[in-house]
């Protein structure tokens, strides 16, 4: 068993103490991929004298980021869908763009998304596939997470109605097929150890109906599946239930078993008191999704009133579409600084509660708690290292308000994912950044021809 000691570090464990370690190290197994130990550098390089160790004087050690929502599709459509409400963001641009995928398309796209997600401190995320023009086109996100070695979920979402009001017929999928596919893949890739699991994500209430979601509920009962489906992200969201089901999203999700600790509601952000109890009551978690809610002009979640009442609240980048990058700490301070602005209140809401969501309460959402989202021993070794000497974050007073507040978003140096090292000095280590790049911006300029957008 070969040991790795990050030594003489500021490390930032999330624990439940919020323990802190000024000249700190964190020592985990190589072969394992588990954390043995964390405290002061001198206690445990003298527990592991046969360790290697990493010198990270002047860097932050944090637990591995959790975004619990993303796209990766959209990766190749960034800037297409400027300025747009959402509504006429979906029928103008994503909706036939996404008619025009295929799968060298998608796992390009993924991968391309993995390596931003995990060059600025991501290392588990829960992906969207919310289309599937062709088939298995979430087998290309599974592979393009596990070239990369990130670990997460890629959700097998599908849309079986709603082309009364602009989606495309062409991405509606008869229910049992849908079912049928996600259940293949469930089978394939949720193995025990394996990185990259398979979710269900049916698209949003007037995208599914009633039968889609107990049948969606069904399967997940079944398969111990993670479920994700926005919820109330706009007006139109709300209004459109309302008109097909005579209920809220949140209420007609309860009235067909959706709700629970296995599903993550995303964006909420025209939740009202009753739907959030209905959130509490049931142990649904929620996604935050701030930066694309500002993007698409959908309004401010009420994210104070939810951690009030006990809800479990994660945090989200949202697609590179509506959000125009996969990074959380663009996310982190968004959720930290427009509660403050909207409610005049400085304290509403503060750097150390946006940095839970992305990481513990993030890894709760996601019912990965026990395994991932703080620094602790027998946990899994997925941990970022901060340079904490750039123009950006120094000098540092507060490591935690330095990460959320101070950041110009390139501090990110080393990731570990599973004791694996997926970034080494800012640059992947299981691809090659610039030739994904390259074959991205090709796939992203031939989808928009094929499917007409310009920008």
């Amino acid at each position: 068993m070969t040991t790795h000691i990050l030594t003489h570090a500021t490390v930032l464990t999330f624990d439940s103490e919020d323990a802190t370690f000024p000249d700190g190290a964190i020592a985990f197994s190589s072969s394992t991929g588990n954390i043995l130990g964390v405290g002061g550098t001198a206690d445990l390089v003298a527990q592991h004298p046969d360790a290697v160790l990493h010198d990270c004087r002047d860097q932050i050690v944090t637990p591995g980021m959790v975004n619990t929502h993303t796209h990766l599709f959209q990766t190749l459509l960034k800037g297409l869908g400027a300025d747009k409400p959402l509504s006429e963001w979906i029928s103008s641009m994503t909706a036939p763009a996404a008619t025009h995928l295929t799968w060298d398309d998608c796992y390009v796209a993924a991968l391309h998304g993995c390596v931003e997600a995990l060059t600025t401190g991501t290392t588990t995320l829960l992906d969207f596939m919310y289309v599937h023009p062709q088939p298995e086109l979430i087998d290309a996100v599974v592979a393009a997470m596990t070239d990369c070695g990130i670990r997460g979920v890629a959700a097998r979402g599908y849309v079986t109605s709603g082309g009364d009001v602009g989606m495309p017929h062409s991405l509606l999928e008869p229910i049992d097929a849908a079912m049928e596919d996600a259940r293949r893949a469930i089978a394939a890739y949720n193995y025990p150890g394996s990185l990259v699991k398979v979710g269900l994500a049916p698209c949003m209430s007037w995208t599914v109906d009633e039968d889609t979601l107990r049948a969606t509920r069904q399967l997940a009962d079944d398969t111990e599946a993670l479920i994700t489906t926005h919820l109330a992200e706009s007006d139109f969201d709300v209004a459109e239930s309302e008109r097909r089901y005579g209920c809220r999203d949140a209420a007609l999700m309860e009235r067909t078993g959706m709700l629970g600790p296995d599903l993550v509601a995303v964006h909420c952000v025209q939740c009202n008191d009753d739907d959030i109890r209905r959130l509490v009551d049931s142990g649904t978690g929620v996604s935050h999704n701030p930066c694309s809610n500002l993007y698409l002009g959908s309004g401010v979640a009420p994210i104070p009133e939810m951690l009030a009442a006990g809800l479990r609240v994660g945090l989200g980048t949202d697609g590179p579409a509506s959000s125009n990058n996969l990074s959380m700490l663009h996310a982190l301070k968004f959720a930290a600084l427009v509660p403050k602005g909207v409610r005049r209140d400085p304290r509403i809401m503060t750097a150390t509660q946006v940095m839970h969501m992305a990481t513990r309460e993030g890894a709760r959402v996601m019912g990965m708690d026990g395994q991932i989202g703080t620094l602790e021993p027998g946990k899994a070794a997925d941990i970022v290292v901060f340079a904490s000497s750039t123009p950006s974050i120094s000098p540092v007073h507060d490591p935690v308000a330095s990460l959320v507040y101070s950041h110009r978003g390139d501090e990110v140096r080393d990731v570990w994912v599973g004791g694996r090292q997926v970034v080494a000095d800012g640059a992947p280590t299981m691809v090659d950044a610039a030739a994904t790049r390259e074959r991205a911006t090709r796939a992203a300029h031939a989808l928009a021809v094929r499917a007409g957008i310009t920008a």
